[in-house]
Protein backbone atom coordinates (compact mmCIF):
# COMPACT_ATOMS: atom_id res chain seq x y z
CA UNK A 1 0.00 0.00 0.00
CA UNK A 2 1.66 3.21 -1.07
CA UNK A 3 1.59 5.72 1.83
CA UNK A 4 -0.15 9.32 1.35
CA UNK A 5 2.63 11.91 0.98
CA UNK A 6 3.03 14.25 4.65
CA UNK A 7 2.45 17.81 4.15
CA UNK A 8 2.50 20.49 5.98
CA UNK A 9 0.15 23.56 4.71
CA UNK A 10 1.66 27.01 5.50
CA UNK A 11 -1.21 29.47 5.28
CA UNK A 12 -2.14 33.22 4.75
CA UNK A 13 -5.63 31.94 4.64
CA UNK A 14 -7.96 33.81 1.91
CA UNK A 15 -10.34 32.40 -0.15
CA UNK A 16 -8.42 30.55 -2.57
CA UNK A 17 -6.26 29.50 0.71
CA UNK A 18 -9.49 28.31 1.87
CA UNK A 19 -9.47 25.78 -1.51
CA UNK A 20 -6.13 24.41 -1.35
CA UNK A 21 -6.84 23.31 2.05
CA UNK A 22 -10.22 21.84 2.01
CA UNK A 23 -8.68 20.79 -1.77
CA UNK A 24 -6.11 18.66 0.56
CA UNK A 25 -7.43 17.66 3.50
CA UNK A 26 -10.58 16.29 2.04
CA UNK A 27 -8.84 14.38 -0.87
CA UNK A 28 -8.14 12.38 1.43
CA UNK A 29 -4.54 11.68 -0.63
CA UNK A 30 -2.21 13.44 1.48
CA UNK A 31 -1.35 13.56 5.24
CA UNK A 32 -1.51 16.52 6.69
CA UNK A 33 0.62 17.16 10.06
CA UNK A 34 -0.87 20.10 10.62
CA UNK A 35 -1.48 23.63 9.58
CA UNK A 36 0.73 27.14 10.32
CA UNK A 37 -0.25 30.65 9.54
CA UNK A 38 1.85 33.28 8.48
CA UNK A 39 0.76 37.21 8.31
CA UNK A 40 -0.11 38.30 4.73
CA UNK A 41 -3.35 38.46 2.92
CA UNK A 42 -4.32 39.68 6.66
CA UNK A 43 -3.29 40.19 10.01
CA UNK A 44 -1.75 36.99 11.93
CA UNK A 45 -4.71 37.22 13.71
CA UNK A 46 -7.25 37.01 11.09
CA UNK A 47 -5.60 34.55 9.31
CA UNK A 48 -5.40 32.31 12.36
CA UNK A 49 -8.81 32.76 12.78
CA UNK A 50 -9.99 32.34 9.31
CA UNK A 51 -7.73 29.08 9.06
CA UNK A 52 -9.71 27.29 11.97
CA UNK A 53 -13.05 28.46 10.47
CA UNK A 54 -12.54 26.48 7.37
CA UNK A 55 -11.55 23.50 9.43
CA UNK A 56 -14.32 23.84 11.39
CA UNK A 57 -16.26 24.05 8.34
CA UNK A 58 -14.96 20.76 7.01
CA UNK A 59 -15.64 18.91 10.48
CA UNK A 60 -11.39 18.78 10.34
CA UNK A 61 -9.13 18.18 13.92
CA UNK A 62 -6.33 19.19 12.50
CA UNK A 63 -3.92 21.38 14.76
CA UNK A 64 -3.04 24.78 13.54
CA UNK A 65 0.29 26.38 15.21
CA UNK A 66 0.20 30.40 14.50
CA UNK A 67 3.60 31.60 13.73
CA UNK A 68 5.21 34.91 12.05
CA UNK A 69 3.12 37.90 12.71
CA UNK A 70 5.23 40.16 10.06
CA UNK A 71 7.75 40.09 7.30
CA UNK A 72 11.44 39.43 8.82
CA UNK A 73 12.55 43.37 7.96
CA UNK A 74 9.43 44.98 6.70
CA UNK A 75 5.55 46.10 7.79
CA UNK A 76 2.94 44.02 6.90
CA UNK A 77 1.13 44.95 3.45
CA UNK A 78 -2.17 43.42 3.42
CA UNK A 79 -4.18 42.30 0.75
CA UNK A 80 -7.35 44.21 -0.48
CA UNK A 81 -8.48 41.17 -2.22
CA UNK A 82 -9.80 39.13 0.50
CA UNK A 83 -12.00 41.75 1.96
CA UNK A 84 -11.62 43.06 5.94
CA UNK A 85 -12.01 39.96 7.19
CA UNK A 86 -9.28 38.14 5.54
CA UNK A 87 -11.62 35.69 3.87
CA UNK A 88 -15.23 37.50 3.38
CA UNK A 89 -18.17 35.42 2.56
CA UNK A 90 -17.12 32.92 5.72
CA UNK A 91 -18.86 33.12 8.86
CA UNK A 92 -16.04 33.54 11.24
CA UNK A 93 -18.14 35.96 14.23
CA UNK A 94 -17.85 32.64 16.28
CA UNK A 95 -14.78 30.83 15.45
CA UNK A 96 -12.86 29.89 18.27
CA UNK A 97 -9.00 29.72 17.74
CA UNK A 98 -5.78 29.77 19.78
CA UNK A 99 -2.82 31.99 19.20
CA UNK A 100 0.15 29.90 19.93
CA UNK A 101 2.69 31.67 18.14
CA UNK A 102 4.77 28.02 17.53
CA UNK A 103 4.65 27.56 14.04
CA UNK A 104 8.66 27.19 13.50
CA UNK A 105 9.00 25.12 16.59
CA UNK A 106 6.72 22.95 15.33
CA UNK A 107 7.95 22.82 11.65
CA UNK A 108 10.76 22.06 13.22
CA UNK A 109 10.01 18.84 15.66
CA UNK A 110 8.03 17.73 12.97
CA UNK A 111 10.74 17.48 9.99
CA UNK A 112 12.88 15.97 12.27
CA UNK A 113 10.82 13.20 13.35
CA UNK A 114 10.11 12.46 9.58
CA UNK A 115 13.76 13.17 8.02
CA UNK A 116 13.42 13.31 4.17
CA UNK A 117 9.16 12.71 4.22
CA UNK A 118 7.56 16.30 4.98
CA UNK A 119 6.62 18.80 1.85
CA UNK A 120 5.69 22.05 3.17
CA UNK A 121 2.98 23.82 1.01
CA UNK A 122 3.71 27.21 1.42
CA UNK A 123 0.49 29.46 0.01
CA UNK A 124 1.58 32.31 1.65
CA UNK A 125 4.61 34.60 2.18
CA UNK A 126 7.44 33.01 2.87
CA UNK A 127 8.43 34.43 6.57
CA UNK A 128 7.49 30.76 8.31
CA UNK A 129 9.67 28.92 6.15
CA UNK A 130 12.41 31.54 6.25
CA UNK A 131 12.73 31.62 9.85
CA UNK A 132 12.85 27.69 10.03
CA UNK A 133 15.83 27.40 7.42
CA UNK A 134 17.17 30.32 9.71
CA UNK A 135 16.87 28.89 13.33
CA UNK A 136 17.43 25.19 12.03
CA UNK A 137 20.64 25.41 9.45
CA UNK A 138 20.91 21.63 8.73
CA UNK A 139 16.91 21.22 8.19
CA UNK A 140 17.12 22.35 4.65
CA UNK A 141 18.68 18.84 3.75
CA UNK A 142 15.48 17.03 5.98
CA UNK A 143 12.87 18.71 3.65
CA UNK A 144 10.91 16.23 0.92
CA UNK A 145 10.31 19.52 -0.49
CA UNK A 146 9.12 22.76 -0.39
CA UNK A 147 6.14 23.67 -2.67
CA UNK A 148 5.39 27.63 -3.41
CA UNK A 149 2.60 29.54 -4.47
CA UNK A 150 4.82 32.58 -5.38
CA UNK A 151 6.61 34.64 -7.75
CA UNK A 152 5.96 35.48 -10.96
CA UNK A 153 8.63 34.89 -14.51
CA UNK A 154 7.02 36.45 -17.25
CA UNK A 155 3.86 37.75 -15.92
CA UNK A 156 3.08 41.09 -14.92
CA UNK A 157 3.24 41.22 -10.87
CA UNK A 158 -0.09 41.33 -8.63
CA UNK A 159 1.66 43.49 -6.19
CA UNK A 160 4.31 45.95 -7.79
CA UNK A 161 4.82 45.87 -11.42
CA UNK A 162 6.73 43.37 -11.52
CA UNK A 163 6.04 41.02 -8.12
CA UNK A 164 3.84 38.18 -6.71
CA UNK A 165 2.02 39.29 -3.59
CA UNK A 166 3.62 36.49 -1.38
CA UNK A 167 7.21 37.54 -2.32
CA UNK A 168 6.70 40.64 -2.35
CA UNK A 169 5.45 41.09 1.26
CA UNK A 170 8.54 39.58 2.37
CA UNK A 171 11.04 39.37 -0.42
CA UNK A 172 14.00 38.25 2.64
CA UNK A 173 12.20 35.38 3.10
CA UNK A 174 11.75 34.29 -0.33
CA UNK A 175 15.49 35.35 -1.17
CA UNK A 176 16.19 32.87 2.00
CA UNK A 177 14.05 30.05 0.93
CA UNK A 178 15.39 30.40 -2.98
CA UNK A 179 18.62 30.14 -2.20
CA UNK A 180 18.77 27.22 0.33
CA UNK A 181 19.18 23.79 -1.01
CA UNK A 182 15.97 22.18 0.43
CA UNK A 183 14.10 21.42 -3.08
CA UNK A 184 11.87 23.57 -4.14
CA UNK A 185 8.84 24.06 -6.76
CA UNK A 186 7.52 27.24 -7.70
CA UNK A 187 4.10 27.76 -9.24
CA UNK A 188 4.26 31.78 -10.28
CA UNK A 189 1.48 33.21 -11.57
CA UNK A 190 2.02 32.70 -15.21
CA UNK A 191 0.41 29.51 -15.50
CA UNK A 192 -2.03 30.58 -12.39
CA UNK A 193 -3.36 33.42 -14.35
CA UNK A 194 -4.53 30.86 -17.37
CA UNK A 195 -7.13 29.55 -15.31
CA UNK A 196 -9.74 30.99 -13.98
CA UNK A 197 -12.80 29.32 -11.96
CA UNK A 198 -16.41 30.15 -11.95
CA UNK A 199 -19.03 29.38 -9.78
CA UNK A 200 -20.85 26.98 -11.50
CA UNK A 201 -17.68 24.38 -11.33
CA UNK A 202 -18.57 23.52 -7.96
CA UNK A 203 -22.83 22.86 -8.70
CA UNK A 204 -22.43 19.17 -7.99
CA UNK A 205 -21.79 20.15 -4.33
CA UNK A 206 -25.14 21.65 -3.99
CA UNK A 207 -26.59 19.80 -1.07
CA UNK A 208 -23.29 19.19 1.31
CA UNK A 209 -22.62 21.68 3.76
CA UNK A 210 -20.01 23.42 2.58
CA UNK A 211 -21.85 24.51 -0.60
CA UNK A 212 -23.64 27.48 0.71
CA UNK A 213 -20.28 29.03 2.32
CA UNK A 214 -18.41 27.95 -0.44
CA UNK A 215 -20.40 30.15 -2.87
CA UNK A 216 -20.49 32.68 -0.93
CA UNK A 217 -16.61 33.10 -0.74
CA UNK A 218 -16.70 32.12 -4.17
CA UNK A 219 -19.03 35.19 -4.36
CA UNK A 220 -16.81 37.79 -2.38
CA UNK A 221 -13.52 36.44 -3.95
CA UNK A 222 -14.94 37.05 -7.30
CA UNK A 223 -15.74 40.18 -6.68
CA UNK A 224 -12.28 41.80 -5.33
CA UNK A 225 -10.35 39.54 -7.97
CA UNK A 226 -12.84 41.63 -10.30
CA UNK A 227 -12.21 45.05 -8.64
CA UNK A 228 -8.34 44.68 -8.13
CA UNK A 229 -7.37 42.66 -10.79
CA UNK A 230 -9.61 43.16 -13.53
CA UNK A 231 -10.66 39.48 -14.25
CA UNK A 232 -14.37 38.69 -13.73
CA UNK A 233 -13.49 35.09 -12.44
CA UNK A 234 -10.91 33.23 -9.32
CA UNK A 235 -7.87 33.02 -9.89
CA UNK A 236 -7.34 29.78 -6.92
CA UNK A 237 -3.61 30.50 -6.83
CA UNK A 238 -2.88 28.73 -3.89
CA UNK A 239 -5.68 25.36 -4.45
CA UNK A 240 -3.53 25.03 -7.81
CA UNK A 241 0.22 25.00 -5.84
CA UNK A 242 -1.70 22.22 -3.42
CA UNK A 243 -3.20 20.01 -6.37
CA UNK A 244 0.55 19.44 -7.45
CA UNK A 245 1.22 17.16 -4.69
CA UNK A 246 -1.86 15.26 -5.16
CA UNK A 247 -1.81 15.00 -8.93
CA UNK A 248 1.94 16.12 -10.40
CA UNK A 249 1.07 14.54 -13.92
CA UNK A 250 -1.09 18.00 -14.28
CA UNK A 251 1.80 20.41 -14.09
CA UNK A 252 4.63 21.01 -16.74
CA UNK A 253 7.84 21.76 -14.87
CA UNK A 254 11.49 23.74 -15.81
CA UNK A 255 14.32 24.09 -13.91
CA UNK A 256 15.31 27.44 -13.71
CA UNK A 257 17.99 29.89 -11.84
CA UNK A 258 16.14 32.67 -9.86
CA UNK A 259 16.96 34.82 -7.35
CA UNK A 260 14.38 37.27 -5.39
CA UNK A 261 15.21 41.28 -5.77
CA UNK A 262 15.01 42.57 -2.28
CA UNK A 263 16.65 45.93 -2.56
CA UNK A 264 14.78 47.73 -5.93
CA UNK A 265 12.87 50.47 -5.55
CA UNK A 266 10.19 49.26 -8.00
CA UNK A 267 11.26 45.61 -8.24
CA UNK A 268 11.43 44.21 -4.38
CA UNK A 269 9.85 40.79 -4.65
CA UNK A 270 10.51 40.25 -8.20
CA UNK A 271 11.25 36.51 -9.09
CA UNK A 272 14.39 37.27 -11.54
CA UNK A 273 15.17 34.06 -13.92
CA UNK A 274 18.37 33.50 -15.76
CA UNK A 275 17.26 33.08 -19.16
CA UNK A 276 20.49 33.89 -20.80
CA UNK A 277 20.96 31.29 -22.98
CA UNK A 278 25.28 32.28 -22.65
CA UNK A 279 24.91 31.77 -18.73
CA UNK A 280 25.98 28.52 -17.26
CA UNK A 281 22.80 28.32 -14.69
CA UNK A 282 22.82 27.14 -11.09
CA UNK A 283 18.97 26.04 -11.49
CA UNK A 284 17.88 26.07 -7.79
CA UNK A 285 13.75 25.56 -8.15
CA UNK A 286 11.74 23.23 -10.48
CA UNK A 287 9.46 26.09 -12.15
CA UNK A 288 5.78 25.19 -13.13
CA UNK A 289 5.30 26.04 -16.58
CA UNK A 290 1.91 24.84 -17.67
CA UNK A 291 -1.04 23.21 -15.30
CA UNK A 292 -4.11 21.38 -17.02
CA UNK A 293 -6.66 23.12 -16.48
CA UNK A 294 -9.16 20.04 -17.05
CA UNK A 295 -7.41 17.99 -14.77
CA UNK A 296 -7.75 20.46 -11.81
CA UNK A 297 -10.70 21.02 -12.50
CA UNK A 298 -12.20 17.84 -11.94
CA UNK A 299 -9.61 17.37 -9.27
CA UNK A 300 -10.79 19.64 -6.91
CA UNK A 301 -14.28 18.90 -7.37
CA UNK A 302 -13.69 15.27 -6.81
CA UNK A 303 -11.75 16.29 -3.77
CA UNK A 304 -14.13 18.47 -2.50
CA UNK A 305 -17.32 16.23 -2.70
CA UNK A 306 -15.67 14.31 -0.26
CA UNK A 307 -16.27 17.32 2.55
CA UNK A 308 -19.22 17.08 4.63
Amino acid sequence: MKLKPKVIIDTDAGHDDALAMMLLICSGKVDVLTVTTVAGNSTIDKVTRNAQAVLDLIESDIGIHSGQSAPLKRDLVVAEVHGESGIDGLDVTSTQYHMLGDAVDVMARLINENPGEITIITLGPLSNVASLLSQHPNIETMIKNVVIMGGAIEAPGNKNRVAEFNFFVDPEAADIVMRSSAPKVLIPLDPCNQIRIYPDAFMSLKGKKIYDPLMSMMEHFIAGIAKFEHVNAALVYDALAAYYVIEVDAYHTEPMDIVVETTGTHTAGMSVADRRAYSAHDNNVDVVTFIDRGMFETGLVECLSNAP
